[in-house]
C-alpha cells in the first residue's frame, strides 16, 4: 500500500524530537526480540508530556508507554514515533487505535512498517480518524534500528553478521589449532555486545567440537549497561550434519534454546533446551540458504556468525553475510597457520568478493572493521 508523504511539512524541532524517539529505541536494542525496537515521543506546547520505548515481545509497544506518561496531556499533543504505529492484533491492541482514542492531533513517522500486517495501514487508520500524518523522518536512521528485521519482513531472510579475529597477515590459529587469544580482552567484550543484540548466534560443529564454547551472553563482560534482566541469551544454532554434537558441551550448560540442523535425522536424546531441525533430505550437504530461511521462519532477526574458515566462507560464497565486524590484532603469526575464510579459487580478480568500509575504530589494541556487502 502506498502512502503519501509530506517532509516540507517538517520542521528542525521535529528532526529533535525524533533524533530523542530514536534514542528511546536503542534503549530496548538488546531484548525486544523478535519484535523491532521501537520508541515515541509526545509532544504538547513544544514540551515533551511523555516518552516511552518498546522493551519486550508481549509487553506494551513504545506508543503505549508514551501515552501512559502523557495521561490527559496526550489530548491535542503530536507524537513521534520511529515505526508506524501498528494497526493489527497481536499480543497487544493496535497501537494506531491508542493514538486516536487518546486524542491525538498529529503523528510524525519515523519510517512505514515492513511487516505485510501493517504496512501502510497503520498511517492510514490515523487519516481516517482525522489525524495529521507525516512520515518519513529521518528514515535511514530509523531504518538502522532494525535492520534484522526489516530484512525478514521484506526477504524471509535475517540479518547476517559475520564476525572475523585474525593477525595482521590475516592468519586466526597456529597449525597446532592454538587460536587463544588472537585479539586482546577489550575486543572480546566487545563481541558480546553483538551476541546480546542479536536473535541467534550461528556456528558449525567443528568449531564447537574443537572450542567447546558456551556461546552464550556473559554478564561479567559486558562492557554496556543492560537495562533490563534477566539477560535475554540467543538462540544458539549450530550447523551438525554429522550429527557430532554431544548433550556434554558447554553449548547446553545454559538454558538457552539451542538448534541443532541437520539434513539427517537425529535419534539421540537432547537436553531439554535443545531441538533438533531436520533440513532437506534431498542433498548431502546442508543448504545455507534454507538453513536461513528456517530461521526466520521462527522470527531470528539478526544473526552474529562465529565459525571457523569453512563455513564463514561458505556463507560469503552464497551472499548470505550482510555485515563483516573483522577485529585485527597487531601481530603477524607467519606460515603454516589457519587462514580468515576458505573461499573456492578464483580466476579472475573481478570474481573477486567485494565489501564497502563502514568503520574502523580501535578496540583496545585491536583494530575494529565494519564491512557492508557491496
Amino acid at each position: 500500500m502506498q502512502v503519501a508523504t509530506d517532509m516540507s511539512a517538517l520542521y528542525k524541532q521535529d528532526f529533535e524530537y525524533m533524533a530523542r524517539a530514536i534514542h528511546l529505541a536503542e534503549k530496548g536494542l538488546y531484548t525486544t526480540s523478535p519484535n523491532p525496537r521501537v520508541g515515541c515521543v509526545i509532544v504538547k506546547d513544544q514540551q515533551v508530556v511523555g516518552e516511552g520505548y518498546h522493551i519486550r515481545a508481549g509487553e506494551a509497544h513504545a506508543e503505549v508507554n508514551a501515552l501512559k506518561q502523557a495521561g490527559e496531556q496526550a489530548q491535542g499533543a503530536t507524537a513521534y514515533v520511529t515505526l508506524e504505529p501498528c494497526s493489527h492484533f497481536g499480543r497487544t491492541p493496535p497501537c494506531a487505535q491508542a493514538l486516536i482514542k487518546a486524542g491525538i492531533l498529529k503523528v510524525v513517522v519515523g519510517m512505514t512498517d515492513p511487516n505485510p500486517q501493517v504496512s501502510g495501514r497503520g498511517i492510514e487508520m490515523l487519516r481516517d480518524a482525522g489525524i495529521q500524518v507525516i512520515e518519513p523522518c529521518l528514515e535511514q536512521d530509523c531504518k538502522n534500528l532494525n535492520p534484522g528485521f526489516i530484512k525478514r519482513m521484506t526477504e524471509n531472510m535475517p540479518y547476517v553478521r559475520l564476525k572475523l579475529a585474525s593477525s595482521l597477515d590475516g592468519r586466526t590459529a597456529m597449525d597446532s589449532g592454538e587460536s587463544k587469544w588472537i585479539t586482546s580482552a577489550d575486543a572480546r567484550r566487545d563481541v558480546q555486545s553483538y551476541r546480546a543484540r542479536s536473535c541467534a548466534i550461528l556456528s558449525g560443529s567443528g568449531t564447537v567440537l574443537a572450542d567447546n564454547p558456551s556461546l552464550n551472553v556473559r554478564e561479567s563482560d559486558l562492557n554496556f549497561d543492560y537495562l533490563h534482566t534477566p539477560i535475554r541469551q540467543p538462540v544458539k544454532c549450530i550447523i551438525d550434519n554429522q550429527l557430532k554434537i554431544t548433550p556434554d558441551l558447554n553449548l547446553f550448560e545454559h538454558n538457552a534454546q539451542v538448534y541443532l540442523l541437520s539434513n539427517k535425522k537425529r535419534e539421540q536424546e537432547l537436553p531439554i533446551n535443545c531441538q533438533a531441525i531436520q533440513l532437506s533430505k534431498q542433498s548431502a550437504k546442508v543448504d545455507l540458504h534454507q538453513v536461513m530461511a528456517e530461521l526466520a521462519n521462527r522470527q531470528i532477526n539478526e544473526i552474529w556468525v562465529e565459525a571457523g574458515a569453512k563455513l564463514a566462507g561458505a556463507l560469503i560464497k552464497e551472499n548470505l553475510v550482510d555485515e563483516l565486524i573483522i577485529y585485527q590484532a597487531p601481530i603477524l603469526m607467519g606460515e603454516n597457520t589457519f587462514g580468515l575464510v576458505n573461499i573456492p579459487e578464483l580466476t579472475e580478480l573481478k570474481q573477486a568478493v567485494r565489501w564497502q568500509y563502514q568503520s574502523q575504530t580501535r578496540v583496545g589494541q585491536d583494530l575494529k572493521l565494519v564491512l557492508k556487502a557491496i
